[in-house]
């Protein structure tokens, strides 16, 4: 496995590398799926493994096929919005700015989980996948945010396919954390998930700044 990696850092280079990584741990962060197992299982309490297990893999292909379609045609949206690539990292920094601290502070806002009236109106379906587990748990705002940004920084460059597979990624780990909500529930429970959470906010808060500082600097080099 060391000389796997090896080879792979040798072949694309350690600032791509960097940029893989870079990229995985913000979707990761931003999807969340350890806060979303949690709400899952707190969710479908009522089902068996088996109907669990069928409408986590229903919700993370919708969500899959939603990231999927807004990574592709990213680029071409912004530029039909005649958004500019800086002014688009600034805006996606704030916002995921937002979300960190929700999830610093543990709060659960329409940002990165559901809001009152559509928790109420969850808890009366009988099958989640499609609404709130694949939107907006998973494809949520933030989630949606990022993709694009990936999209835009990537789109002309090699770089893009290997990001449709730290996409892909992201998303099996959330499928396999569903499929294990149950443990992770006995395991970490409320409080442990919200810590969790803590550390992690406090991780994209400072990835965010960065986009914000790197939109700054390229808007400005841009206008010189």
């Amino acid at each position: 496995m060391a000389g796997l990696f090896k080879s792979f850092a040798f072949r694309y280079g350690d600032s791509r590398m960097e940029s893989l990584l870079n990229s995985f741990v913000v979707l990761f962060i931003v999807v969340d799926p350890i806060g979303v197992a949690w709400l899952f299982a707190a969710m479908t309490g009522y089902t068996d493994h088996v109907t669990q297990r069928r409408m986590a893999m229903r919700g993370v292909l919708l969500a899959s096929l939603i990231l999927f379609v807004f990574y592709f045609v990213g680029d071409l949206l912004l530029k039909s919005m005649g958004i500019s690539l800086p002014a688009f990292k600034i805006a996606g920094g704030v916002l995921l700015f937002l979300l960190s601290i929700d999830m610093v502070f543990a709060r659960h806002s329409g940002l990165r989980s559901t809001t009152s009236s559509e928790q109420h109106e969850a808890e009366r379906k009988q099958d989640i996948s499609v609404f709130p587990l694949a939107f907006p748990l998973i494809a949520g705002p933030g989630a949606l945010t990022t993709v694009l940004l990936m999209a835009s920084v990537h789109a002309h460059s090699e770089m893009h396919w290997l990001m449709v597979g730290v996409l892909a990624a992201v998303l099996l780990c959330t499928f396999i954390l569903l499929v294990l909500a149950g443990y992770i529930v006995r395991a970490l429970g409320q409080t442990g998930a919200n810590v969790i959470s803590r550390l992690l906010g406090v991780i994209l808060a400072a990835l965010a700044v960065q986009y914000i500082l790197d939109g700054l600097r390229q808007g400005l080099l841009q206008s010189s």
